[in-house]
Formats: structure tokens, C-alpha cells, sequence
């Protein structure tokens, strides 16, 4: 893996104006990183999402691999250079792979991300299974607001897998799970990390009102941030991902405004962005938790 220098934690706000430049130095880094090493991504999804998952992986760099069963999980989990597990709709065999392949990571210090879909009461069996996770300490817990505030204790009512919080509602509540993970992220018309290598919450503006009308979105970035974080920090990984994720929606949407063209036009941005534009076009704000 290639070990980026380390930022400074935040203590007072006055560190805050001096890190935003070596972070998006570190970004462009990361994005050079993921194309030359495009590292392979173990992905543990659900059927709706696989396609486009792997597809968007394809479009910004990564390499993808749809491994989930669990006779094949620990093995893939050692070539691989990162894990993402989702929640979306687990089947009975997905769940004991899911437990092998974090269990596997956690062994061999991969990174891996957390994306828990649904978490809540309406969805006890795949909750409880998100609960047996987190305790196999994943690099990056990943999800909308609902069930990121859920997971943190919080009482949630969610619209099926969708959230009915806004992030910025949720990211204060989220910190007790940096105790689990490096870092939460929170994805809503702004996204929201809490990085406790930092002790910061970074907000990335940008995207599109459309990027929630195409399925599998959100668990695309949870598996781009996993691809992300094979060849950098969590906290770089995580907020790499996530401008890439954003810059990509933004630019697509001032030349497709509609569903359908959207979608393609997003594909073409994550690909054709370059360190450069990422630099050029990020818009986050750092704020000391």
C-alpha cells in the first residue's frame, strides 16, 4: 500500500485554514495512486447493484470482483487489495461470507468499508448482522443519514433503505462510531466524514439531485471509497472518493439534465477527471470535531 504522509490532528480551529491544501494534495495523490496501482476490490453487493458498481469502479480506475460466497471469500480476501461489504439485500450465504471475508480483512490489515444499508428496526436480521461486523473494526463506515444515525443509537425512522435525515443532521451524531472505525462517512446533498485520525468532520459539496435516482449509487461509493483507501489513508481514501464522487455529478449535470443521460455523462466524468480537476473543482470545508 502507498502510505501518504500523515496529516495533523485538529485541536483548536486555528489549524483549520492551514489544512485544507495538503488534504486536496494528498487527494490528487491518491487519484495518481489509484490509477497506477488499480487495486483489486473485493466487492460483497447486492444483485441490484453489482453492474453498476463495477462499473463505475471500471470508470475511475479500480478493478472489481463480485466475490460472494463464502467458499471463495477468505481466499479472495488475501489477493485482494481492499473489502467492501453492503447490506442491500443479503441472502443467507452472502451474510456467512460477509463475516468471513471482514473477519479475513481484519487478520491481514486490509482496508475495508461498511456500507450498512437498511440498518434500523424494520430490517433486524441484516442490522444485527451489520452489529456482528462493525466488531471486525472496518476502515470506513459508510451510508445515508438514516442509518448512519441509527447505527449510532439514535431512534430513525427510514423510508426503506432511503434516508429521511439530512447528513448535516447526522454527522454529530455519528461520533461514537469512531469507535469502530477511522472514519464514518455520511452521503447527502453535502457528504460528511468524521475522521478520527483528524478528530475533524470534512463536508464535500457537490453532486447532483440526480445521483439519488439512479439505483446503486450510493453503494458505488461505498466501494469507491474502499478502492480509495487500498492505496492511501482512510481519511485521504474517504475523502478522495467522495470529491471524486461529487466533482463527477456536478459536471455530468451541466451537460445532462436529464435521468437517463445523466447517468451515462456520470460514468464519462469519473473517468475522464484527472488530479488537476479534482484540485480545481473540490469544494470542502473542515471543521474540528
Amino acid at each position: 500500500m502507498n502510505q501518504l504522509e500523515t496529516l495533523l490532528p485538529l485541536n483548536t480551529t486555528e489549524h483549520l485554514s492551514d489544512l485544507s491544501t495538503p488534504l486536496m494534495e494528498q487527494v490528487c495523490e491518491a487519484w495518481t495512486q489509484l490509477q497506477t496501482q488499480q487495486p483489486l476490490v473485493h466487492i460483497i453487493t447486492n444483485g441490484v447493484a453489482n453492474n453498476y458498481v463495477a462499473n463505475v469502479l471500471l470508470a475511475a480506475g479500480a478493478s472489481p470482483a463480485m466475490i460472494d460466497n463464502p467458499f471463495e471469500a477468505e481466499s479472495f480476501v488475501r489477493i485482494a487489495s481492499a473489502l467492501n461489504i453492503n447490506l442491500g439485500m443479503p441472502t443467507s450465504e452472502q451474510m456467512q461470507a460477509m463475516q468471513i471475508a471482514a473477519q479475513t480483512a481484519q487478520h491481514m490489515a486490509k482496508p475495508w468499508v461498511l456500507d450498512p444499508v437498511g440498518y434500523g428496526p424494520a430490517l433486524p436480521w441484516r442490522s444485527e448482522m451489520t452489529n456482528q461486523l462493525i466488531q471486525y473494526a472496518p476502515t470506513v463506515i459508510r451510508g445515508n443519514a438514516s442509518e448512519i444515525s441509527a447505527l449510532a443509537g439514535n431512534q430513525v425512522e427510514s423510508k426503506g433503505v432511503d434516508s429521511t435525515l439530512d447528513s448535516a443532521e447526522a454527522y454529530l451524531q455519528a461520533t461514537s462510531l469512531l469507535e469502530y472505525a477511522s472514519c464514518i462517512a455520511i452521503s447527502g446533498e453535502s457528504d460528511y466524514i468524521l475522521s478520527k485520525e483528524l478528530n475533524a468532520v470534512i463536508q464535500v459539496k457537490g453532486g447532483s439531485f440526480l445521483q439519488p435516482k439512479i439505483t446503486a449509487s450510493g453503494c458505488a461509493l461505498g466501494a469507491l471509497t474502499a478502492a480509495y483507501c487500498a492505496v492511501s489513508n482512510a481519511t485521504v481514501g474517504t475523502v478522495a472518493a467522495h470529491i471524486h464522487f461529487a466533482i463527477a455529478g456536478k459536471k455530468a449535470y451541466e451537460r445532462a439534465n436529464t435521468v437517463g443521460s445523466f447517468n451515462v455523462a456520470f460514468l464519462d466524468e469519473l473517468h475522464c477527471l484527472d488530479a488537476d480537476s479534482l484540485h480545481q473543482y473540490q469544494d470542502l470545508y473542515i471543521t474540528a470535531l
